[in-house]
C-alpha cells in the first residue's frame, strides 16, 4: 500500500468503543488524523476529554461519547440520538475489552462473569442494533476486536482467551450470514500490544506491538477485503501454526515455556 492510499480515507463518520485509550485511543487519533469525525466512547469521561484536546487541531473531530457497553439502555440511548440526527456512523469499530489475569487457585464465576459481561456480551450489545440499522441500509463496516488469544488456550487467561475465542466464532458464522447484504464484517486479532490492559501480564511478551503501530495495522486492514486483520505477521504465523498441533504436544510446549514467567 503506497502513501497515496494510506491518505485517503472512505468514511466520514466513525463509531469506536473503548477509545480513551490502548489501541482504541491510537486508532481515534489516526482516524481523526486522517479527516474523519469520530465518535469515541469509554467509561472514563476523563480519558475521552483528554484525548479530544489533543486532537483540537486535527483535520478531523473527535468527540467523546461516555458508555458503559454493559447497559443496553445506554447503548439505545446513543442510537436514538444518531437516529434523530441522521448521522450514523458508516464503520464501527468495537474495541472495548478488558484482561484479568488469574491462575487457576483464584478461578471464579464472579471475575469471569465480570470480563466476559465487557468482552462478549458488551460487543454483543453493541452489535445488535449496528447490523440491524446497516442490515437494513444494505450498508455499513464493522470491525470487531478479538485476538491471537482466542486461537488457543494460554495459562492465567482462561476467561480472556475464552471471550476472544467466542468473538472470533461468533464473526466468522456472521460473516457467512452478511453475505449479499452489502454490510461488511471483519475481525481484529492482534498479537501483544502496549496497552493498560497487557501491562497486567507477568510473562515475556514475544513481538511486542506499541498501541500506534497497531492502530497504523489495523487501519490498513480496514481498507483491505480481508476477513481476519491479524498482526504482527510472523507472530500470527507461529501462534496459528501452534492450532494445528495436538493437544498433547501443544499443552505440553505452552506449559514449559511459561512456567518459569508464571
Amino acid at each position: 500500500m503506497n502513501v497515496k492510499q494510506e491518505m485517503q480515507i472512505p468514511w466520514h463518520c466513525i463509531w469506536i468503543t473503548g477509545a480513551g485509550r490502548g489501541i482504541g485511543a491510537a486508532l481515534a487519533r489516526l482516524l481523526c488524523e486522517r479527516g474523519a469525525t469520530v465518535y469515541g466512547s469509554a467509561r472514563n469521561l476523563d480519558e475521552l476529554n483528554e484525548l479530544q484536546s489533543s486532537l483540537v487541531s486535527a483535520p478531523g473531530k473527535f468527540i467523546p461519547v461516555p458508555l458503559d457497553i454493559r447497559r443496553p439502555a445506554e447503548i439505545a440511548a446513543l442510537f436514538e440520538r444518531w437516529d434523530r440526527e441522521q448521522r450514523f456512523p458508516e464503520l464501527v469499530v468495537l474495541n472495548a475489552g478488558t484482561h484479568d489475569p488469574a491462575s487457576a487457585e483464584a478461578f471464579s464465576a464472579q471475575r469471569c462473569r465480570r470480563l466476559l459481561d465487557i468482552n462478549l456480551q458488551g460487543t454483543i450489545n453493541c452489535l445488535d442494533p449496528v447490523l440491524h440499522r446497516y442490515i437494513a441500509g444494505r450498508k455499513g463496516h464493522i470491525a470487531v476486536m478479538a485476538s491471537v488469544a482466542g486461537y488457543r488456550g494460554l495459562p492465567t487467561a482462561a476467561a480472556y482467551c475464552a471471550s476472544k475465542a467466542a468473538l472470533i466464532s461468533l464473526c466468522e458464522s456472521l460473516y457467512m450470514d452478511l453475505h449479499g447484504t452489502g454490510v461488511r464484517l471483519q475481525v481484529i486479532n492482534p498479537g501483544f500490544v502496549r496497552t493498560p490492559l497487557t501491562d497486567k501480564n507477568t510473562f515475556q511478551m514475544p513481538a511486542l506491538m506499541e498501541a500506534d503501530d497497531a492502530a497504523m495495522a489495523i487501519y490498513r486492514g480496514l481498507l483491505s477485503s480481508r476477513f481476519e486483520i491479524a498482526f504482527p505477521r510472523r507472530f500470527v504465523f507461529w501462534m496459528k501454526l501452534l492450532r494445528l498441533l495436538p493437544n498433547r504436544l501443544y499443552l505440553s510446549l505452552m506449559r514449559r515455556a511459561t512456567q518459569k514467567s508464571l
